[in-house]
């Protein structure tokens, strides 16, 4: 599974998922201990598409400013193709980019109006659900 390392408070832990992050209740392994955690996925509210919102101090694989939406993967699988570039303006349902999951193409478009800010995928990498693809601003 996928290991972290997380920083909170100026703490620093290692993170082992130890089981599938898509489920209601998850193991973990926090610094060596296993614990179980209960996860809830945030929804942008307007699409219902994962959207992590970095601009209110939430933890991300780097720092990003004020007013960026974070899109996530909403499944896993390899990345097929990246169809912007940042800095390009996108509007709503526009394609960004194309995740292949059991040999489907899942086409993903954007949820609202905004321009690239930063592209975290690379073509053929292999993304979990949850793991970042781009940010945008609105």
């Amino acid at each position: 599974m996928r290991q972290y390392r997380v920083t909170l408070e100026d703490r620093t832990f290692d993170v082992r998922l130890l089981s599938d992050p898509r489920q209601a209740v998850v193991e973990v392994e926090v610094d060596g201990v296993p614990l179980t955690v209960e996860v809830e996925e945030v929804k942008d509210q307007e699409e219902g598409l994962p959207v992590e919102d970095t601009g209110a101090g939430v933890p991300a694989r780097r720092p990003a400013s004020a007013g960026v939406k974070r899109l996530t993967a909403p499944l896993p699988g390899t990345i097929k193709s990246i169809d912007v570039q940042v800095g390009e303006a996108v509007a709503r349902g526009q394609k960004l980019l194309v995740i292949e999951a059991m040999k489907m193409d899942n086409v993903i478009g954007s949820p609202r109006d905004g321009v690239i800010e930063a592209i975290h995928a690379t073509l053929g990498q292999q993304v979990a659900h949850g793991e970042p693809l781009l940010d945008f601003r609105s």
